[in-house]
Protein backbone atom coordinates (compact mmCIF):
# COMPACT_ATOMS: atom_id res chain seq x y z
CA UNK A 1 0.00 0.00 0.00
CA UNK A 2 2.59 2.63 1.13
CA UNK A 3 4.70 2.01 -2.86
CA UNK A 4 1.02 2.60 -4.28
CA UNK A 5 0.40 5.33 -1.78
CA UNK A 6 3.70 7.22 -2.43
CA UNK A 7 3.29 7.14 -6.84
CA UNK A 8 -0.43 8.43 -6.49
CA UNK A 9 0.90 11.38 -4.55
CA UNK A 10 3.99 12.11 -6.97
CA UNK A 11 1.24 11.73 -9.42
CA UNK A 12 -0.74 13.95 -7.31
CA UNK A 13 1.64 17.09 -6.41
CA UNK A 14 2.13 17.27 -10.04
CA UNK A 15 -1.68 17.45 -11.01
CA UNK A 16 -2.75 19.93 -8.02
CA UNK A 17 0.60 22.47 -9.17
CA UNK A 18 -1.53 22.13 -12.50
CA UNK A 19 -4.47 22.98 -9.95
CA UNK A 20 -3.07 25.76 -8.58
CA UNK A 21 -1.39 27.19 -12.36
CA UNK A 22 -4.91 27.28 -12.83
CA UNK A 23 -6.23 29.09 -9.87
CA UNK A 24 -3.16 31.67 -10.54
CA UNK A 25 -4.52 32.12 -13.54
CA UNK A 26 -7.84 32.76 -12.81
CA UNK A 27 -6.89 35.41 -10.11
CA UNK A 28 -4.50 36.84 -12.02
CA UNK A 29 -7.01 37.76 -14.73
CA UNK A 30 -10.23 38.19 -12.96
CA UNK A 31 -8.90 38.32 -9.34
CA UNK A 32 -11.90 38.23 -6.85
CA UNK A 33 -14.39 40.04 -9.01
CA UNK A 34 -18.02 39.80 -9.73
CA UNK A 35 -17.00 37.85 -12.76
CA UNK A 36 -14.85 35.27 -11.14
CA UNK A 37 -17.96 34.95 -8.45
CA UNK A 38 -19.90 33.98 -11.44
CA UNK A 39 -17.95 31.53 -12.77
CA UNK A 40 -16.69 29.79 -9.62
CA UNK A 41 -20.91 29.53 -8.74
CA UNK A 42 -21.52 27.99 -12.22
CA UNK A 43 -19.11 25.08 -11.29
CA UNK A 44 -20.25 24.84 -7.64
CA UNK A 45 -24.03 24.27 -9.07
CA UNK A 46 -23.51 21.63 -11.26
CA UNK A 47 -20.53 19.92 -8.69
CA UNK A 48 -23.43 20.09 -5.37
CA UNK A 49 -26.47 18.99 -7.76
CA UNK A 50 -24.65 16.07 -8.73
CA UNK A 51 -22.31 15.47 -6.08
CA UNK A 52 -25.67 14.03 -3.89
CA UNK A 53 -25.88 11.08 -6.07
CA UNK A 54 -22.08 11.39 -7.79
CA UNK A 55 -20.35 10.44 -4.43
CA UNK A 56 -23.29 7.88 -3.00
CA UNK A 57 -22.76 5.66 -6.61
CA UNK A 58 -18.73 6.04 -5.94
CA UNK A 59 -18.97 5.09 -2.66
CA UNK A 60 -21.20 2.01 -2.89
CA UNK A 61 -19.78 0.35 -6.11
CA UNK A 62 -16.51 -0.35 -5.00
CA UNK A 63 -17.95 -2.87 -2.05
CA UNK A 64 -20.66 -3.51 -4.24
CA UNK A 65 -18.40 -4.98 -7.20
CA UNK A 66 -16.17 -6.54 -4.78
CA UNK A 67 -19.17 -8.68 -3.56
CA UNK A 68 -20.62 -9.16 -6.97
CA UNK A 69 -17.05 -10.54 -8.30
CA UNK A 70 -16.60 -12.57 -5.14
CA UNK A 71 -19.59 -14.28 -5.96
CA UNK A 72 -20.90 -14.41 -9.35
CA UNK A 73 -17.52 -13.72 -11.28
CA UNK A 74 -16.34 -10.93 -13.41
CA UNK A 75 -18.98 -11.14 -15.99
CA UNK A 76 -21.34 -10.26 -13.72
CA UNK A 77 -19.87 -7.27 -12.24
CA UNK A 78 -19.10 -5.93 -15.79
CA UNK A 79 -22.83 -6.27 -16.30
CA UNK A 80 -23.69 -4.55 -13.11
CA UNK A 81 -21.36 -1.93 -14.40
CA UNK A 82 -22.85 -1.33 -17.42
CA UNK A 83 -26.49 -0.84 -15.75
CA UNK A 84 -25.48 1.54 -13.18
CA UNK A 85 -24.08 3.59 -15.84
CA UNK A 86 -27.25 3.50 -18.14
CA UNK A 87 -29.16 4.22 -14.98
CA UNK A 88 -27.05 7.02 -14.58
CA UNK A 89 -27.08 8.75 -17.95
CA UNK A 90 -31.21 8.40 -17.23
CA UNK A 91 -30.91 10.48 -14.18
CA UNK A 92 -28.28 12.90 -15.38
CA UNK A 93 -30.77 14.05 -18.31
CA UNK A 94 -33.90 14.53 -15.93
CA UNK A 95 -31.50 16.70 -13.54
CA UNK A 96 -30.28 18.47 -16.56
CA UNK A 97 -33.39 19.43 -18.11
CA UNK A 98 -34.50 20.70 -14.53
CA UNK A 99 -31.26 22.80 -13.87
CA UNK A 100 -32.10 24.48 -17.22
CA UNK A 101 -35.48 25.08 -16.08
CA UNK A 102 -34.51 26.70 -12.91
CA UNK A 103 -31.39 27.89 -13.64
CA UNK A 104 -31.54 31.51 -12.22
CA UNK A 105 -33.88 30.28 -8.87
CA UNK A 106 -30.93 27.87 -8.63
CA UNK A 107 -28.22 30.53 -8.79
CA UNK A 108 -29.90 32.74 -5.93
CA UNK A 109 -30.35 29.85 -4.28
CA UNK A 110 -26.62 29.41 -4.61
CA UNK A 111 -26.00 33.04 -4.19
CA UNK A 112 -28.64 35.16 -2.97
CA UNK A 113 -25.96 38.46 -3.20
CA UNK A 114 -26.33 38.33 -6.89
CA UNK A 115 -27.82 40.64 -9.03
CA UNK A 116 -27.53 42.39 -12.32
CA UNK A 117 -24.84 41.88 -14.75
CA UNK A 118 -23.68 39.42 -12.29
CA UNK A 119 -26.60 37.43 -11.85
CA UNK A 120 -26.97 37.27 -15.80
CA UNK A 121 -23.15 36.21 -16.35
CA UNK A 122 -23.88 33.20 -13.61
CA UNK A 123 -26.91 31.90 -15.25
CA UNK A 124 -25.13 31.77 -18.30
CA UNK A 125 -22.29 30.08 -17.47
CA UNK A 126 -24.55 27.61 -15.23
CA UNK A 127 -26.74 26.72 -18.42
CA UNK A 128 -23.42 25.35 -20.02
CA UNK A 129 -21.67 23.48 -16.96
CA UNK A 130 -24.97 21.65 -16.26
CA UNK A 131 -24.04 19.22 -19.35
CA UNK A 132 -21.00 18.47 -17.41
CA UNK A 133 -22.72 16.01 -15.31
CA UNK A 134 -22.89 13.68 -17.87
CA UNK A 135 -19.34 13.21 -17.71
CA UNK A 136 -18.64 13.29 -14.11
CA UNK A 137 -21.38 11.19 -12.95
CA UNK A 138 -19.66 8.17 -15.52
CA UNK A 139 -16.03 9.23 -14.54
CA UNK A 140 -17.47 8.15 -10.75
CA UNK A 141 -18.15 5.14 -11.59
CA UNK A 142 -15.09 3.92 -14.15
CA UNK A 143 -12.48 5.72 -11.70
CA UNK A 144 -13.75 2.92 -9.00
CA UNK A 145 -13.56 0.39 -11.82
CA UNK A 146 -10.18 1.19 -12.62
CA UNK A 147 -9.19 1.29 -8.96
CA UNK A 148 -10.86 -2.26 -8.37
CA UNK A 149 -8.49 -3.77 -11.20
CA UNK A 150 -5.82 -1.70 -9.26
CA UNK A 151 -5.24 0.91 -11.72
CA UNK A 152 -4.67 4.14 -9.46
CA UNK A 153 -2.50 6.54 -11.66
CA UNK A 154 -4.76 7.08 -14.10
CA UNK A 155 -7.99 8.07 -12.30
CA UNK A 156 -5.20 10.46 -10.57
CA UNK A 157 -4.59 11.89 -13.93
CA UNK A 158 -7.97 12.96 -14.95
CA UNK A 159 -6.72 16.23 -13.54
CA UNK A 160 -3.95 16.67 -15.69
CA UNK A 161 -6.01 17.56 -19.55
CA UNK A 162 -8.68 19.07 -17.13
CA UNK A 163 -6.13 21.84 -15.71
CA UNK A 164 -4.72 22.18 -19.60
CA UNK A 165 -7.97 22.81 -20.81
CA UNK A 166 -9.12 25.16 -18.36
CA UNK A 167 -6.06 27.52 -18.28
CA UNK A 168 -6.56 27.69 -21.97
CA UNK A 169 -10.07 28.66 -21.82
CA UNK A 170 -9.65 31.62 -18.78
CA UNK A 171 -6.66 33.15 -21.30
CA UNK A 172 -8.86 32.90 -24.32
CA UNK A 173 -11.75 34.15 -22.83
CA UNK A 174 -9.57 37.26 -21.80
CA UNK A 175 -9.34 38.14 -24.96
CA UNK A 176 -12.61 36.76 -26.64
CA UNK A 177 -15.71 36.62 -25.05
CA UNK A 178 -16.11 35.39 -21.07
CA UNK A 179 -18.58 32.68 -22.39
CA UNK A 180 -15.67 30.84 -23.46
CA UNK A 181 -14.92 29.94 -19.56
CA UNK A 182 -18.00 27.86 -19.14
CA UNK A 183 -17.33 26.38 -22.73
CA UNK A 184 -13.81 25.54 -21.42
CA UNK A 185 -14.69 24.19 -18.17
CA UNK A 186 -17.28 21.79 -20.33
CA UNK A 187 -14.91 20.62 -22.55
CA UNK A 188 -12.27 19.95 -19.51
CA UNK A 189 -14.93 17.91 -17.97
CA UNK A 190 -15.62 15.46 -20.99
CA UNK A 191 -11.49 15.23 -21.13
CA UNK A 192 -11.87 13.44 -17.70
CA UNK A 193 -13.76 10.77 -19.16
CA UNK A 194 -11.96 10.44 -22.46
CA UNK A 195 -9.00 9.62 -20.41
CA UNK A 196 -10.22 7.02 -18.93
CA UNK A 197 -12.09 5.37 -21.40
CA UNK A 198 -9.04 3.32 -23.39
CA UNK A 199 -7.98 1.91 -19.76
CA UNK A 200 -11.57 0.35 -18.88
CA UNK A 201 -11.51 -1.48 -22.09
CA UNK A 202 -7.78 -2.51 -21.95
CA UNK A 203 -9.42 -4.01 -18.25
CA UNK A 204 -11.86 -6.25 -19.95
CA UNK A 205 -14.70 -4.00 -19.44
CA UNK A 206 -17.47 -3.91 -22.40
CA UNK A 207 -20.33 -1.95 -22.04
CA UNK A 208 -23.84 -3.61 -22.41
CA UNK A 209 -27.54 -1.61 -23.38
CA UNK A 210 -28.89 -3.33 -19.95
CA UNK A 211 -31.25 -1.37 -18.21
CA UNK A 212 -32.60 -3.14 -15.32
CA UNK A 213 -33.94 -0.90 -12.09
CA UNK A 214 -35.37 -3.66 -10.35
CA UNK A 215 -31.95 -5.76 -10.71
CA UNK A 216 -31.22 -7.17 -7.00
CA UNK A 217 -28.16 -5.50 -7.17
CA UNK A 218 -29.16 -2.06 -7.96
CA UNK A 219 -31.05 -2.27 -5.03
CA UNK A 220 -28.40 -3.73 -2.78
CA UNK A 221 -26.18 -0.21 -3.64
CA UNK A 222 -29.33 1.73 -3.27
CA UNK A 223 -29.56 0.54 -0.06
CA UNK A 224 -25.60 1.53 0.34
CA UNK A 225 -25.74 4.65 -1.60
CA UNK A 226 -28.78 6.40 -0.16
CA UNK A 227 -27.78 7.43 3.45
CA UNK A 228 -24.16 8.14 1.41
CA UNK A 229 -26.33 10.71 -0.54
CA UNK A 230 -27.87 12.34 2.53
CA UNK A 231 -24.41 12.72 4.03
CA UNK A 232 -23.36 14.13 1.01
CA UNK A 233 -26.43 16.38 0.81
CA UNK A 234 -25.28 17.53 4.30
CA UNK A 235 -22.09 18.49 2.85
CA UNK A 236 -23.45 20.58 0.12
CA UNK A 237 -25.93 22.55 2.23
CA UNK A 238 -22.88 23.36 4.27
CA UNK A 239 -21.23 25.01 1.06
CA UNK A 240 -24.20 26.55 -0.21
CA UNK A 241 -24.48 28.78 3.04
CA UNK A 242 -20.87 29.17 3.02
CA UNK A 243 -21.45 30.93 -0.36
CA UNK A 244 -24.87 32.36 0.27
CA UNK A 245 -23.61 34.57 3.40
CA UNK A 246 -20.04 35.17 1.51
CA UNK A 247 -22.25 36.55 -1.78
CA UNK A 248 -23.39 39.06 1.14
CA UNK A 249 -20.74 40.10 2.94
CA UNK A 250 -18.06 41.60 0.18
CA UNK A 251 -17.90 41.53 -3.92
CA UNK A 252 -15.33 38.65 -3.98
CA UNK A 253 -16.15 36.56 -0.93
CA UNK A 254 -17.36 34.07 -2.90
CA UNK A 255 -13.83 33.54 -5.38
CA UNK A 256 -11.72 34.38 -1.91
CA UNK A 257 -13.37 31.75 -0.01
CA UNK A 258 -12.92 29.14 -3.02
CA UNK A 259 -9.07 30.47 -3.03
CA UNK A 260 -8.03 29.61 0.28
CA UNK A 261 -10.44 26.19 0.26
CA UNK A 262 -8.77 25.08 -3.07
CA UNK A 263 -5.57 25.72 -0.63
CA UNK A 264 -7.09 23.86 1.72
CA UNK A 265 -7.86 20.96 -0.31
CA UNK A 266 -4.21 20.95 -2.00
CA UNK A 267 -3.53 19.29 1.36
CA UNK A 268 -5.91 16.65 1.56
CA UNK A 269 -5.67 15.87 -2.03
CA UNK A 270 -2.04 16.02 -1.59
CA UNK A 271 -1.65 13.81 1.54
CA UNK A 272 -4.70 12.37 2.17
CA UNK A 273 -6.49 10.97 -0.92
CA UNK A 274 -3.70 8.66 -2.28
CA UNK A 275 -3.64 7.29 1.08
CA UNK A 276 -7.62 6.69 1.41
CA UNK A 277 -8.17 5.85 -2.44
CA UNK A 278 -5.84 3.31 -2.23
CA UNK A 279 -7.51 2.37 1.18
CA UNK A 280 -10.40 1.95 0.57
CA UNK A 281 -10.80 -1.21 -2.19
CA UNK A 282 -8.29 -2.86 -0.18
CA UNK A 283 -10.89 -2.81 3.33
CA UNK A 284 -13.48 -3.79 0.85
CA UNK A 285 -11.99 -7.09 -0.14
CA UNK A 286 -11.16 -7.68 3.64
CA UNK A 287 -14.20 -6.30 4.76
CA UNK A 288 -15.71 -8.97 2.17
CA UNK A 289 -13.51 -11.53 2.90
CA UNK A 290 -14.30 -11.07 6.93
CA UNK A 291 -10.51 -9.90 7.50
CA UNK A 292 -11.92 -7.34 10.60
CA UNK A 293 -8.28 -7.41 11.66
CA UNK A 294 -6.84 -6.87 9.05
CA UNK A 295 -9.24 -3.66 8.29
CA UNK A 296 -8.32 -1.82 11.75
CA UNK A 297 -4.81 -2.62 11.31
CA UNK A 298 -4.87 -0.88 7.83
CA UNK A 299 -7.17 2.29 8.91
CA UNK A 300 -5.01 2.76 12.09
CA UNK A 301 -2.02 2.62 9.97
CA UNK A 302 -3.17 4.90 7.56
CA UNK A 303 -4.90 7.99 10.24
CA UNK A 304 -1.07 7.47 11.07
CA UNK A 305 0.01 8.04 8.25
CA UNK A 306 -1.98 10.90 6.98
CA UNK A 307 -1.12 12.53 10.66
CA UNK A 308 2.78 12.78 9.83
CA UNK A 309 1.78 14.84 6.47
CA UNK A 310 -1.55 16.97 7.47
CA UNK A 311 -0.44 18.33 10.90
CA UNK A 312 2.97 19.92 9.81
CA UNK A 313 0.94 21.18 7.05
CA UNK A 314 -1.41 22.19 9.56
CA UNK A 315 1.04 24.58 11.38
CA UNK A 316 2.67 25.94 8.20
CA UNK A 317 -0.48 27.28 6.74
CA UNK A 318 -1.43 29.05 9.66
CA UNK A 319 2.12 30.43 10.79
CA UNK A 320 2.06 31.19 6.51
CA UNK A 321 -1.24 32.18 5.36
CA UNK A 322 -0.77 35.48 4.62
CA UNK A 323 2.86 34.66 2.62
CA UNK A 324 1.46 32.23 1.09
CA UNK A 325 -1.24 33.49 -0.85
CA UNK A 326 0.93 36.33 -1.61
CA UNK A 327 3.43 34.10 -3.22
CA UNK A 328 0.41 32.37 -5.02
CA UNK A 329 -1.66 35.02 -5.99
CA UNK A 330 -0.90 38.38 -5.39
CA UNK A 331 -0.96 39.23 -9.18
CA UNK A 332 -2.77 40.96 -12.18
CA UNK A 333 -6.42 41.51 -10.27
CA UNK A 334 -5.70 39.88 -7.74
CA UNK A 335 -6.12 42.95 -5.09
CA UNK A 336 -4.63 44.26 -1.48
CA UNK A 337 -8.58 43.35 -0.42
CA UNK A 338 -9.00 39.99 -2.33
CA UNK A 339 -4.93 39.29 -0.34
CA UNK A 340 -6.62 39.92 2.78
CA UNK A 341 -9.39 38.14 2.48
CA UNK A 342 -8.34 34.90 0.86
CA UNK A 343 -5.86 34.79 3.58
CA UNK A 344 -7.90 35.22 6.50
CA UNK A 345 -10.28 32.44 5.01
CA UNK A 346 -6.90 30.23 5.10
CA UNK A 347 -5.81 30.40 8.22
CA UNK A 348 -8.95 29.76 9.77
CA UNK A 349 -9.44 26.58 7.54
CA UNK A 350 -6.40 25.46 8.24
CA UNK A 351 -7.31 24.45 12.04
CA UNK A 352 -9.94 21.59 10.27
CA UNK A 353 -7.42 19.92 8.14
CA UNK A 354 -6.80 17.38 10.32
CA UNK A 355 -10.01 17.15 11.20
CA UNK A 356 -11.51 16.93 7.00
CA UNK A 357 -7.95 14.29 6.67
CA UNK A 358 -9.23 11.81 9.45
CA UNK A 359 -13.14 12.14 8.32
CA UNK A 360 -12.57 10.86 5.06
CA UNK A 361 -10.81 8.01 5.96
CA UNK A 362 -12.90 7.21 8.32
CA UNK A 363 -15.91 7.40 6.30
CA UNK A 364 -13.99 5.05 4.12
CA UNK A 365 -13.70 2.65 6.75
CA UNK A 366 -17.23 2.66 7.36
CA UNK A 367 -18.64 2.34 3.93
CA UNK A 368 -16.12 -0.61 3.44
CA UNK A 369 -18.26 -2.12 5.99
CA UNK A 370 -21.71 -1.22 4.29
CA UNK A 371 -22.25 0.88 6.77
CA UNK A 372 -23.73 4.54 5.46
CA UNK A 373 -25.57 5.62 8.25
CA UNK A 374 -23.17 6.30 10.74
CA UNK A 375 -21.40 8.87 8.92
CA UNK A 376 -24.20 10.14 7.73
CA UNK A 377 -25.59 11.09 10.95
CA UNK A 378 -22.81 12.14 11.96
CA UNK A 379 -22.43 14.55 9.15
CA UNK A 380 -26.43 15.64 9.63
CA UNK A 381 -24.72 16.47 13.44
CA UNK A 382 -22.06 18.42 12.20
CA UNK A 383 -23.76 20.30 9.35
CA UNK A 384 -26.36 21.35 12.52
CA UNK A 385 -23.07 23.13 14.13
CA UNK A 386 -21.74 24.23 10.84
CA UNK A 387 -24.81 26.38 10.01
CA UNK A 388 -25.12 27.70 13.62
CA UNK A 389 -21.84 28.92 14.01
CA UNK A 390 -21.68 29.94 10.14
CA UNK A 391 -24.22 32.54 11.05
CA UNK A 392 -22.52 33.64 14.28
CA UNK A 393 -19.24 33.45 13.93
CA UNK A 394 -19.51 35.43 10.24
CA UNK A 395 -21.35 38.25 11.92
CA UNK A 396 -18.30 38.82 14.01
CA UNK A 397 -15.21 37.73 11.65
CA UNK A 398 -16.61 38.03 8.37
CA UNK A 399 -14.99 34.91 5.84
CA UNK A 400 -12.78 34.20 8.20
CA UNK A 401 -16.26 33.17 10.15
CA UNK A 402 -17.31 31.01 7.51
CA UNK A 403 -14.17 29.09 7.55
CA UNK A 404 -13.77 28.21 11.33
CA UNK A 405 -17.21 27.10 11.58
CA UNK A 406 -16.43 24.63 8.56
CA UNK A 407 -13.07 23.90 10.66
CA UNK A 408 -14.62 23.27 13.95
CA UNK A 409 -17.60 21.16 12.32
CA UNK A 410 -15.21 19.13 10.91
CA UNK A 411 -13.30 18.41 13.87
CA UNK A 412 -16.64 17.71 16.29
CA UNK A 413 -17.43 15.04 13.03
CA UNK A 414 -14.36 13.66 13.30
CA UNK A 415 -14.41 13.00 17.43
CA UNK A 416 -18.02 11.24 16.47
CA UNK A 417 -16.77 9.07 13.48
CA UNK A 418 -13.66 8.08 16.18
CA UNK A 419 -16.16 7.06 18.84
CA UNK A 420 -18.29 5.31 16.14
CA UNK A 421 -15.79 3.26 14.64
CA UNK A 422 -14.32 2.06 18.31
CA UNK A 423 -18.24 0.86 18.96
CA UNK A 424 -18.63 -0.91 15.63
CA UNK A 425 -15.17 -2.79 15.30
CA UNK A 426 -13.71 -2.96 18.54
CA UNK A 427 -9.76 -1.58 19.89
CA UNK A 428 -8.21 -0.44 16.70
CA UNK A 429 -4.92 1.02 17.98
CA UNK A 430 -6.34 4.32 19.73
CA UNK A 431 -3.25 4.51 21.93
CA UNK A 432 -0.78 4.00 19.33
CA UNK A 433 -2.56 7.08 17.04
CA UNK A 434 -2.42 9.00 20.12
CA UNK A 435 1.37 8.53 20.68
CA UNK A 436 1.91 8.99 17.11
CA UNK A 437 -0.47 12.11 17.05
CA UNK A 438 1.45 13.78 19.91
CA UNK A 439 4.87 12.76 18.59
CA UNK A 440 4.32 14.88 15.34
CA UNK A 441 2.51 17.80 17.03
CA UNK A 442 5.81 18.12 19.09
CA UNK A 443 7.56 18.03 16.16
CA UNK A 444 5.30 19.84 13.82
CA UNK A 445 5.35 22.82 16.67
CA UNK A 446 9.32 23.01 16.90
CA UNK A 447 9.25 23.20 13.04
CA UNK A 448 6.97 26.08 12.57
CA UNK A 449 8.61 27.80 15.74
CA UNK A 450 11.99 27.43 13.43
CA UNK A 451 10.46 28.31 10.18
CA UNK A 452 8.71 31.62 11.43
CA UNK A 453 12.22 33.06 12.76
CA UNK A 454 14.25 32.31 9.63
CA UNK A 455 11.30 33.69 7.99
CA UNK A 456 11.60 36.49 9.44
CA UNK A 457 15.25 37.01 9.95
CA UNK A 458 15.71 36.34 6.16
CA UNK A 459 13.39 39.20 5.13
CA UNK A 460 15.98 41.12 6.27
CA UNK A 461 18.06 40.02 2.95
CA UNK A 462 15.69 38.91 0.48
CA UNK A 463 12.68 38.94 -0.96
CA UNK A 464 9.16 37.90 0.09
CA UNK A 465 8.80 35.15 -1.64
CA UNK A 466 12.05 33.84 -1.63
CA UNK A 467 12.10 34.42 2.51
CA UNK A 468 9.04 32.06 2.08
CA UNK A 469 10.47 29.89 0.08
CA UNK A 470 13.67 29.10 2.04
CA UNK A 471 11.94 28.99 5.52
CA UNK A 472 9.31 25.93 3.89
CA UNK A 473 12.31 24.48 3.14
CA UNK A 474 14.72 24.47 6.56
CA UNK A 475 11.11 23.75 8.88
CA UNK A 476 11.01 21.17 6.51
CA UNK A 477 14.20 19.63 7.07
CA UNK A 478 14.12 20.17 10.47
CA UNK A 479 10.42 18.14 10.69
CA UNK A 480 11.91 15.13 8.79
CA UNK A 481 14.80 15.34 11.31
CA UNK A 482 12.47 15.10 14.39
CA UNK A 483 10.37 12.68 13.22
CA UNK A 484 13.43 10.65 12.23
CA UNK A 485 14.03 10.24 15.63
CA UNK A 486 11.46 9.71 17.51
CA UNK A 487 10.68 5.86 16.85
CA UNK A 488 7.03 6.71 15.32
CA UNK A 489 6.19 3.43 13.58
CA UNK A 490 5.08 4.11 10.02
CA UNK A 491 8.09 6.46 9.65
CA UNK A 492 10.14 3.60 10.30
CA UNK A 493 8.60 1.34 8.03
CA UNK A 494 8.92 3.94 5.39
CA UNK A 495 12.63 4.37 5.72
CA UNK A 496 13.42 0.51 5.55
CA UNK A 497 11.46 0.40 2.69
CA UNK A 498 13.52 3.22 1.16
CA UNK A 499 16.79 1.71 2.45
CA UNK A 500 15.74 -1.95 0.94
CA UNK A 501 15.08 -0.16 -2.82
CA UNK A 502 18.42 1.67 -2.89
CA UNK A 503 20.30 -1.96 -1.77
CA UNK A 504 18.37 -3.37 -4.61
CA UNK A 505 19.06 -0.86 -7.26
CA UNK A 506 23.22 -0.83 -6.38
Amino acid sequence: MKKTAFILMLVTIISKILGFGREIILSYFYGASNISDAYLISLTIPGVIFSFIGTGISTGYIPMYSNIQQKYGEKEGNKFTSNLSNILIIICTIMIILGMIFTEPLVKLFAKGFEGETLDLAVKFTKISLFGIYFTGLMFIFSGYLRLKGNYIIPAMVGFPMNFITIAAIFLSSKTNLLVLAIGSLIATVSQLILLVPFIHKKGYKHELVLDIKDKHIKNMAYIAIPVIIGTSVDQINVLVDRTLASSIAVGGISALSYANKLNGFVQGLFVMPISTVMYPMISQMAAEDNINGLKSTVSESINSASILVIPATIGSMLFAEPVVNLLFNRGAFDPQALSMTASALFYYSIGMIGFGFRSILSCAFYSLQDTKTPMINGVLAMTMNIILNIVLSKYMGLGGLALATSISAIFCTVLLFISFRKTVGSFGMKRITISFIKVLCASLIMGILARLSYGALLKHISDNLALIVAIIIGAGVYFVLIYFMGIEEVDSMIDAIKNKLKRSV
